[in-house]
């Protein structure tokens, strides 16, 4: 006649290993790997084999400590450090991450139902006693200040607030991003070289609005320059530069690289 055994339950294969180490008092540093291995093996063979999700995380534990406790069979193994590495310490650390996590929710638990045995009171405090406002004597409030004392510690408030201000990043202006159609601008310059015929570089620079703008007007002119569509002077050193137009653009203008 078979005995019917009663398991006790537990939440998984770290709280059954942490279990069997209460229960036989051994130090969690210092896991004798060959005895638990041996008891918790015990315990699977006696779990009940339909509730296969069950099983099958435990019995991935007990091939975790086959697997320590062949490698303890073994020569040590040293670290970087010259330390020899013990097997069994990623074990010991999750043992000891469970038993926290596990003593925490026991902590939780107990504040829970202490807190199941406080009951609260709405408040229900007289419409005219939350109407209710202290008046405010003014001159009491004042006292012995005068316009003049009132006026010191504006001063003060207002130095201490400039002492806040750096008198170097105040003066700095925000950075604008000017946008430049380079087709328009291109057509603009070359439609105005080949009305005028001649005209000088300054001339075409005085017509621009922005630095960003003189930039590539200068850009387009050299671009103009090395595909023939006009041609430049200096007749004397830091003279004006005249332009004669040529011919016109047959190639556009990419200014992409130019401009970063």
């Amino acid at each position: 006649m078979a005995i019917a055994v009663k398991l006790e339950a537990f939440e998984g294969p770290l709280d059954l290993l942490l279990h069997l180490i209460e229960k036989n008092k051994i130090d969690i540093y210092d896991i004798p790997i060959v005895e638990i291995t041996k008891q918790y093996m015990e315990y699977i063979e006696k779990m009940q084999a339909e509730d296969m999700n069950v099983v099958s995380e435990f019995l991935v534990m007990a091939a975790t400590l086959l697997d320590i406790k062949c490698k303890m069979l073994l020569p040590p193994e040293v670290n970087e450090e010259g330390e020899e590495e013990d097997p069994r310490a990623e074990l010991v650390q999750k043992l000891l991450e469970y038993k926290m996590y596990k003593y925490m929710s026991y902590e939780l638990k107990d504040m829970h139902m202490e807190a199941q045995r406080y009951l609260y009171k709405k408040p229900t405090i007289p419409g005219e006693v939350l109407a209710y406002q202290h008046p405010i004597d003014y001159e009491e409030l004042l006292g012995d200040s005068t316009l003049n004392a009132l006026h010191e510690i504006f001063e003060s408030v207002m130095k201490r607030q400039g002492d806040k201000i750096d008198p170097v990043r105040s003066t700095f202006g925000k950075i604008k991003k000017e946008e430049i159609n380079l087709e328009q601008k291109q057509s603009y310059v070359c439609d105005y070289i080949a009305r005028k015929k001649r005209c000088s570089f300054r001339e075409l620079l005085e017509k621009q609005q922005s630095k960003m703008e003189v930039i590539v007007t200068f850009l387009i002119l050299l671009e103009m320059i090395k595909v023939g569509s006009v041609d430049v002077c200096q007749e004397e050193v830091f003279g004006d530069i005249d332009i004669t137009y040529k011919a016109p653009m047959t190639v556009a203008v990419d200014l992409s690289e130019k401009q970063e």
